[in-house]
This record gives structure tokens, sequence and C-alpha cells, in this order.
């Protein structure tokens, strides 16, 4: 049983286990999207979404916090300078885990992780889909209902006009 299991060691010791979480954070951070293992992009997860959080407050103690994390120079200022700006007003959740499907090898759950506000073609759909979907909110499209409606209006006009026909023949 996995009582009091908070942290999934992914096969590795400790050491290993922290060098390969700051490669991908650094990875992560620079490239906006990794491939990688589901297991893997869920310990990246937790690992970096505090480091981002860290970086909304751009003074030297939060980047030295964040260095001692990621061990990279160019990382810490592309997080600090590119990405903070974007993720001012998110309250969290700023990254995204879409499966892929399996590994050729050994059939390993892969998956891609990315920073939600980098995807352009997400955000183009999203806002296109935002745009397009207008609901009611019983959940009813308009059509159906303008349908519905004109419906007894032809049924009277055909009575107007059978009733008209009666009367021009007397």
């Amino acid at each position: 049983m996995r009582h009091l299991v908070k942290v999934n060691h992914l096969g590795r010791t400790s050491s290993h286990r922290k060098a390969m979480l700051s490669n991908m954070a650094s990875s992560l951070i620079l490239h906006k999207r990794i491939s990688t293992t589901i297991a893997k992009a869920k310990s990246l997860r937790i690992y970096v979404e505090p480091l981002i959080t860290k970086s909304k407050e751009d003074t030297t103690h939060s980047r030295r916090v964040v260095f001692s994390y990621l061990q990279d120079k160019n990382a810490v200022n592309e997080l600090f300078r590119e990405v903070s700006p974007k993720i001012m007003n998110r309250p969290g959740g700023y990254t995204r885990i879409l499966k892929t499907g399996f590994r050729q090898g050994d059939n390993a759950d892969m998956c891609i992780i990315e920073l939600v506000d980098y995807n352009e073609n997400m955000l183009a759909t999203a806002t296109k889909a935002k745009a397009a979907a207008k609901k009611s909110r019983r959940g009813g499209s308009t059509k159906k209902k303008a349908e519905v409606s004109a419906a007894p209006v032809a049924e009277a006009k055909v009575e107007d006009a059978s009733s008209e026909a009666t009367e021009s023949k007397e």
C-alpha cells in the first residue's frame, strides 16, 4: 500500500531525480513544450509550477531561489523576462499535459507538457470557439425555437388560404 507516499521517486536516487527535474524544468521554460512520459510530466508539474509562481515577484531573492532549483542562468532570465509577464494574471495552472500515445520501444505512456499561455494554435481556436458558441442557459439552440415558432404561423396561413378559397366559391 502507498500510505503517506507523496513523491514519485521515478526509479531514481534523490540526486539523480533532482538533476533530472531541474534539467526538464529548464528545457520546459526555454522551449515552452517538451515531450516526456506521463509520470515524469506529473512530477515536473509539481516541481515547476511553484517556480513560475515565484517568478511573478521579480526580486533578487526570488531570482536566487529559482536559480537554486534550475541551476541555469538562461532559463531563469527567460522565466522572469518572458514567461512571468504572460502569466501574471493567471492564478495557477501554468502547465498543460496532453497525452500523445505510447512510445515505440517500451510502450510507455507519452505526453507533451507545455506552458499554457504559449500554445498559439489552441489559443486561436479557443477565441474562435468563444465567439461562435452562443448558447442559451437551457441548452437549446435558437434555430430550433425559430423553426418551432414558424410552424404554427405556416399552419395558420394554410387555414386562412383554405377559408378564403371557400369564401370565394360562395
